[in-house]
């Protein structure tokens, strides 16, 4: 199986372990920070992990597959405080909808989805690793990651290949440029708490973690030192994955083998973002299309690339579900759509593949489960 590696710019192998359950692939993608139900961009993220996994189980191998639950940071409190309601009952009401949804677009479970608030010690220790490296300081109880000291070993940048300019007008929120920091893309690793926000105990004060050091402390204790496959949304590789690369080489020199990434889902014609309040719900489908729809509407573009939501993507995708699976049972094309999965999850190749089998009046059963649409037979 081949994917694109966003560190190397091209499409590269990943390791050749096909049927080694002793050395299980490993896949990290970042989960939701749960003060919302899932919208249409986060679904299509997952969805691209869930086909990656189905087909590395297809192809023999156990797949270890971590999703993170990031249930402490800026956006859930001020969301809980805004709702007057504790942070973690609203983190639980939104992550039963999540798992709901999950479930219903028939994702497979992934292995482990740690919580940011039960990997505190964790976060700390990773933390205390990085300045014992020398790249962090401190300012009145904020840690920050010194990106300048890390140089030649690491430059911030590395991931994306952009440069200080175009890296800091792509930084918000915790990353924005601030008086205390030696270089405006430094990054906060700890911080401290203000009033009535969650606090713990630390060496450089009470306070809560900063998001980046979040990803990387799991990636690291539920993964070890060699993951497969660590991404998520492209709207992710800057800041946030850039400051895992950079935490990984100082941190624990845990290695990625491949960075992916997810193009971004567009409707009205902005990224869909809770940031810019346009999103479309994938429980609210539910209420009208059969999940399956839902997701064979997402899955239809290439995952590397962007693409416009519109309604009648629904209507599409629901006379594809009618046709395939009403073709009855059959295994045709289930070798091309295989072979079109390894090549960089080249999933509109297998999608036109099944049409073409279909037309031809072959049942398609096998290869459209491939795709987790229907049933095998």
């Amino acid at each position: 199986m081949r994917l694109y590696d966003t560190n190397r710019g091209g499409v590269f192998p990943l390791r050749d372990r096909a049927g080694d359950h002793d050395d299980p692939i490993r896949l990290y993608s970042c989960g939701i920070t749960p003060y919302d139900a899932t919208h249409l961009g986060q679904a299509a993220t997952y969805l691209t992990f869930d086909l990656l996994a189905r087909r590395l189980v297809d192809l023999g191998n156990r797949v270890d597959g971590v999703r993170n639950i990031t249930d402490v940071d800026d956006g859930i409190l001020a969301r809980a405080a805004e709702l007057g309601v504790h942070y973690l009952d609203l983190a639980t009401e939104q992550l039963a909808v999540f798992d709901e949804d999950m479930a219903a677009l028939d994702l497979i479970d992934v292995w482990r989805e740690p919580r940011a608030t039960g990997a505190i010690p964790d976060i700390r220790g990773y933390i205390a690793r990085i300045e014992r490296a020398g790249a962090t300081y401190e300012v009145d109880g904020t840690v920050y990651f010194d990106t300048v000291a890390v140089n030649p070993r690491a430059r911030f940048g590395t991931l994306s290949g952009l440069g200080d300019d175009e890296l800091l007008a792509s930084c918000a929120g915790d990353d924005a440029p601030s008086a205390s920091k030696r270089h405006p893309l430094d990054f906060v690793l700890w911080k401290p708490s203000r009033v009535g926000e969650p606090s713990w105990e630390s060496r450089w004060g009470s306070g809560r973690p900063g998001w980046h050091i979040e990803c990387s402390a799991l990636a690291q204790r539920e993964l070890g030192g060699f993951i497969d496959v660590h991404g998520g949304g492209r709207d992710l590789l800057i800041p946030h994955h850039e400051c895992a690369y950079i935490q990984a080489v100082v941190g624990d020199g845990s290695v990625i083998g491949h960075w992916l990434h997810r193009g971004l889902v567009h409707y009205q014609g902005l990224k869909m973002s809770k940031s810019l309040g346009n999103l479309v719900f994938v429980r609210d489908l539910r209420r009208e299309y059969p999940a399956s729809v839902i997701r064979l509407s997402l899955i239809t573009e290439h995952y590397r690339d962007d693409f416009e939501w519109h309604p009648e993507r629904l209507g599409l995708a629901a006379e594809r579900v009618a046709r395939w699976c009403g073709a009855g049972p059959g295994n045709a094309a289930v070798a091309e759509v295989r072979a079109a999965l390894d090549d960089d999850l080249d999933v509109p190749s297998a999608i036109s593949m099944i049409d073409d089998a279909v037309r031809a009046g072959h049942g398609v059963r096998a290869a459209s489960a491939l795709l987790g649409i229907c049933p095998k037979d």
